[in-house]
């Protein structure tokens, strides 16, 4: 009798159309859950060809898809995420109001205004009560501040040793206003990328936690929701000036605007000396051999927008207390198509890949 582990259909790595680098890796590596080169080859050659369609196809943060019936003028963002953040709680959050932001946050960035969440929680024998419930209440309490309901959920429990306390998936669905046309395939030579505040203090964070790093000032992470930010930049400038959101969670900076530039077809040439990182980031970073711009953000936004309407979009960034320091960082060329490059501070150009694998394991 054939083992009930054996997969139906076997998958031939040969066959792929770039079977490298998956073809190397015969079973799943931690890595493949990074947002980096890894993870796209697992979505490009695994889940695509087996679940493709157009709403998929898009890879936007969140599927977009029509309301039916001739009132409806909007249509529906959906999306989903799961949650697997070590330790549970950090400076700045912990796995409950991640998971809450996060969802809301991927809505966000399609242009949607987030309305209903769903949230599944895979606990494990032995979590402390105590624990569940302050995890729960800021759930609630970040739910609130977003102005969404939880309307449907599950729960698992898992043999002690197999779910590392306690992990949470998400799906949240939210409205997109008529007129909207935000997603990672619109960007065109000359619009300007802006960045909504400093990057990497989220993977920081749980790194200064997990290796006992101390700075003079504590690393904390940004984990908020976005939906007002956004808001308020669609409000400031004319319809379909904003091209492209994303918000820069695994893989950080790198990821999302590699991701961007090879969905339009561009590149996208970056000023370093204009990114915000703030000061004990750096040296965190620089300490563990890391690049800020692979490190993770849960409470930041990148916006691709038009030339004509980029002072008005930063200047409402700046106006929104989640976009305070934000900052126009690059352009978008049609020089090195799907490629990001960035100038450094000597002057000096620099290709910027993203990740292969996962550099900061389970942070979010």
């Amino acid at each position: 009798m054939a083992s009930t582990l054996e997969p139906v259909a076997t998958i031939d790595p040969s066959a792929w159309v770039c079977p490298l680098p998956l073809r190397d890796y015969p079973a799943i590596v931690i890595g493949h859950g990074g947002g980096g080169v890894l993870s796209a080859e697992l979505v490009e050659h695994v889940f695509l060809p087996a679940f493709g369609n157009a709403a998929l196809d898009a890879l936007g943060d969140a599927a977009v898809l029509p309301l039916a019936g001739a009132e409806a003028t909007g249509r529906l963002a959906f999306t989903t995420d799961s949650f697997v953040v070590r330790p549970l709680f950090f400076p700045g959050g912990c796995v409950g109001d991640l998971a809450i932001n996060g969802t809301v946050n991927d809505l966000a960035m399609r242009g949607a205004r987030p309305k209903w969440l769903s949230a599944g929680f895979i606990l494990e024998e032995g979590l402390p009560m105590a624990t569940l419930g302050a995890i729960v209440q800021r759930m609630a309490a970040a739910a609130r501040a977003a102005g969404v309901q939880i309307v449907a959920g599950d729960t698992k429990v898992v043999e002690r040793g197999h779910g590392d306390g306690c992990y949470i998936n998400t799906s949240g669905i939210g409205v997109i206003d008529a007129g909207v046309e935000i997603g990672p395939s619109r960007a065109r030579p000359g619009d300007v990328v802006l960045v909504s505040g400093s990057i990497g203090d989220h993977g920081m964070a749980i790194m200064s936690v997990r290796e006992g790093l101390s700075f003079e000032s504590a690393i904390v992470s940004d984990c908020q929701p976005l939906h007002g930010l956004v808001d308020a930049v669609l409000s400031a400038v004319p319809p379909g000036a904003v091209r492209v959101l994303r918000d820069p969670t695994r893989g950080g900076l790198a990821a999302s605007l590699t991701e961007i530039a090879q969905a339009s077809q561009v590149g996208i040439a970056l000023d370093e000396a204009r990114i915000p990182v703030h000061g004990p980031v750096a040296s965190a970073c620089e300490l563990l051999g890391l690049d800020p711009m692979h490190v993770a953000n849960e409470g930041k936004a990148v916006a691709i927008v038009d030339a004509a309407a980029a002072d008005a979009a930063l200047s409402a960034m700046r106006a929104h207390p989640a976009g305070r320091e934000a900052a126009r960082i690059g352009v978008v060329t049609a020089e090195h198509p799907r490629m990001l490059v960035s100038r450094t501070a000597i002057g000096a150009t620099r290709v910027v890949a993203p990740a292969l694998g996962e550099q900061l394991p389970r942070i979010c």
